[in-house]
C-alpha cells in the first residue's frame, strides 16, 4: 500500500513554535510530509523565535504582509495555496496547524476533493473547524500528557480534563456503534470501531486519557459493565456485556471455586453449573466464547486439561484480585 503524502500549512499566527516537534512527529504517523510551509508576517519582532525552528526542520516560511489593520493576511495565503497544491495531484492529504475557525471551509473542501485532512490546534479551537477535519489533534492537550508522563505523579490540570469528552460519553458511542454496525449488534473488531468513534469525535485520542492503545483504553474500569475485550492470535474483538456480570467477574468466580475444591481441580461441567446457579443469566456468548472449556481456559490464573476435561488452579496461592 502506497503511504500517503501530506501537505502540512501552518498558521504561524495561531500555533507556538514550541509545537513543531509535536506536529512533525504525529504527521510522520500518517505519512511522509512532502510539502512544509508556514505562513506569517516575518518582519514583525515576534517572528524571531521561529527562526531556529523553521532552519532546524526544513519549514519554508511564506512571507505574507498584513495590509490592513483587522485582516488575517496568512488565512488567505494559506487557502490559496492549499487550493493550488490540491490541484497539482501531488498529495493526499492535508494537516492544516491551526486553532482558527476560519480553516473550516477550506477542510471541509478540502475533503470533498477526497483528501484526508488532519487538523491540529489547541483546545480552544472552535467545535466546526475540529468537525471539519477527518483527525484533529489537540496539541496542547497532548503536549500536558507527554509532560506528565515523564514527571513522576503529575496529573492533568482541571482545564485538561474538562477539554476531554467524557467517558460516560464515550461509552455510549461505542455501545451505539456495536449495536449499529457489528457482528449480530453484539460484536466488532476494535480496529474498525476505532476508526468508526474517531469519525464521531475527530479530536478523540485514547493518550488524552493517558492509554497508548485502544485495547487498553477499553481495558479501563469505567468500561468494565458495558464492554469485554477477547483477545487472538491476530485481533481484538469487543463484546457488549449482556448481563451485569464482567468477564472478571466470573474470573473471579472460577478462582473462588477453585480454591474451594479438592487440589483446587474441577470438572468443567460441574464448574459451569455452579457459575449458572450462582449467576442465572450467565451466557458465554456475552463474551464472545463459543465453549465454556475455551473461556475458563483463557483465565491466566487457570490451567486446562483436555483429557480429563478438568480445570485447575495454576497457583494455589492465586489473588482473587
Amino acid at each position: 500500500m502506497e503511504e500517503k503524502k501530506f501537505a502540512l500549512l501552518i498558521d504561524s499566527d495561531n500555533i507556538s513554535a514550541g509545537y513543531i516537534k509535536l506536529i512533525l512527529d504525529e504527521l510522520s504517523k500518517y505519512g511522509t510530509v512532502t510539502y512544509k510551509r508556514i505562513y506569517g508576517d516575518w518582519t514583525r519582532s515576534n517572528a524571531a523565535k521561529w527562526k531556529d525552528v523553521l532552519l532546524a526542520n526544513s519549514i519554508n516560511p511564506v512571507q505574507q504582509y498584513s495590509y490592513t489593520s483587522g485582516k488575517n493576511a496568512t488565512d488567505s495565503a494559506m487557502i490559496i495555496d492549499a487550493m493550488d497544491i490540491l490541484y497539482s495531484g501531488h498529495v493526499s492529504g492535508f494537516c492544516l496547524a491551526s486553532s482558527d475557525s476560519d480553516f473550516t471551509r477550506l477542510a471541509m473542501r478540502l475533503r470533498e476533493s477526497g483528501m484526508y485532512v488532519i487538523g491540529m490546534g489547541e483546545r480552544k479551537t472552535p467545535e466546526p473547524f475540529r468537525s471539519a477535519c477527518e483527525k484533529f489533534v489537540l496539541l496542547d492537550l497532548l503536549a500536558n500528557v507527554e509532560s506528565a508522563q515523564t514527571s513522576a505523579g503529575a496529573k492533568k490540570s482541571a482545564a485538561m480534563e474538562d477539554a476531554l469528552t467524557p467517558l460516560s460519553e464515550i461509552e455510549q458511542a461505542i455501545i451505539r456503534i456495536i449495536s449499529d454496525n457489528g457482528d449480530d449488534g453484539t460484536a466488532m473488531d476494535i480496529g474498525e470501531l476505532g476508526s468508526r468513534l474517531s469519525k464521531m469525535y475527530p479530536s478523540f485520542d485514547v493518550r488524552n486519557y493517558e492509554y497508548t492503545k485502544f485495547s487498553k483504553f477499553l481495558e479501563a474500569a469505567e468500561f468494565k459493565k458495558s464492554i469485554s475485550l477477547k483477545f487472538s492470535e491476530s485481533t481484538v474483538t469487543a463484546y457488549l456485556q449482556t448481563s451485569n456480570v464482567t468477564l472478571d467477574d466470573i474470573r473471579k468466580e472460577v478462582i473462588s471455586i477453585l480454591k474451594n475444591c479438592d487440589n483446587n481441580v474441577i470438572n468443567v461441567g460441574e464448574l459451569n453449573q455452579k457459575l449458572m446457579r450462582k449467576y442465572p443469566d450467565f451466557n458465554i456468548a456475552s463474551y464472545g466464547y463459543a465453549k465454556f472449556s475455551k473461556m475458563v481456559g483463557d483465565f491466566k490464573e487457570c490451567k486446562l486439561s483436555n483429557a480429563s476435561k478438568n480445570i485447575s488452579l495454576k497457583n494455589a496461592n492465586a489473588n482473587v484480585n
